[in-house]
């Protein structure tokens, strides 16, 4: 746990020391990966979950993340740089230091991740929710396309990190929450993010070598359950169901889950726990 779950600073707990008590407990580890925008530990309640209910929780961030919200204000320029490649490279190398397959969990970016990463053959099972779109998944909504404007509106942002404001965040993450809630959400988790993920999402189409690619057709990829938040305006429904439509051919289980009312921030709103426990019982049928 860390600042942003619980009012108070207490020891961060290392990616190799999670991995290490992942091994030694013999546990089914499960991988989360958080998306742009946010820290490994927003993830922080959902582990706890998957901590009671017998599964090992790991929790990377992306390379170089801080720690701490209050860490990523004070060098924000340290998340700039960062491809899909690149971190999708980073997780699937760490996945390699567990001794047992992991189930998989991704955000926004973090789903597209999560999505790569099954493709690779290395997950046991895969939750992908509100993933950011890969190569191949052509609906392109206008609030989407609002939501990354703050990044995509200029080209040199490729190479920078980049803050959301308030109102920005509100629209791309907590539009489907009262506004105090709002604030407090962008008070605990904001953190600047690349941009150049975004841009690679946005080309993908466009460039037959792009990092923002999943082999949806490797049979041992695995079940792979998209969940959507029926208010997102970052990822919308069309998004996340031209991605389903695209993974249903794979020979494993796909299945689809829309969550009624929620936005981008269903992982870290008040609603997290109806999130949390639909990813964990498709999780539970398969490992």
């Amino acid at each position: 746990m860390s600042e942003q779950t619980s009012g108070s600073v207490e020891p961060v707990v290392t990616v190799e020391e999670q991995v290490a008590r992942a091994n030694a407990s013999g546990r089914v580890p499960v991988v989360f990966i958080h998306g742009l925008w946010l820290l490994a530990s927003s993830w922080d309640r959902w582990a706890g979950m998957f901590d009671q209910a017998g599964y090992a929780p790991v929790s990377p961030g992306w390379p170089d993340d801080p720690d701490t919200v209050s860490e990523a204000a004070a060098d924000p320029d340290v998340f700039a740089g960062k491809t899909v490649g690149q971190v999708a490279n980073h997780y699937s190398t760490m996945i390699g230091t567990l001794d047992r397959k992991p189930a998989v969990i991704g955000h926004s970016f973090g789903g597209l991740l999560a999505e790569i990463v099954a493709g690779r053959g290395l997950s046991a099972a895969t939750v992908a929710v509100d993933a950011a779109p890969f190569r191949g998944v052509l609906p392109l909504p206008l609030s989407a396309l609002r939501a990354a404007f703050p990044v995509l509106g200029k080209p040199a942002n490729r190479h920078r990190a980049v803050p959301l404001t308030f109102e920005q965040f509100r629209f791309a993450f907590a539009n489907a929450v009262p506004e105090d809630e709002a604030h407090r959400l962008y008070d605990t988790f904001a953190v600047p993010a690349p941009g150049a993920p975004l841009f690679q999402a946005a080309t993908a189409n466009f460039n037959p070598r792009t990092e923002a690619h999943v082999d949806t057709g490797n049979p041992h990829r695995g079940p792979l359950l998209i969940i959507s938040g029926a208010k997102d305006n970052t990822v919308p429904r069309a998004i996340s169901r031209a991605a389903y439509k695209r993974q249903e051919h794979n020979m494993g289980v796909t299945e689809f889950a829309e969550i009624p009312g929620r936005g981008h921030s269903l992982i870290i709103d008040s609603g997290w726990a109806e999130v949390a426990q639909t990813a964990l019982d498709f999780i539970r049928r398969f490992t």
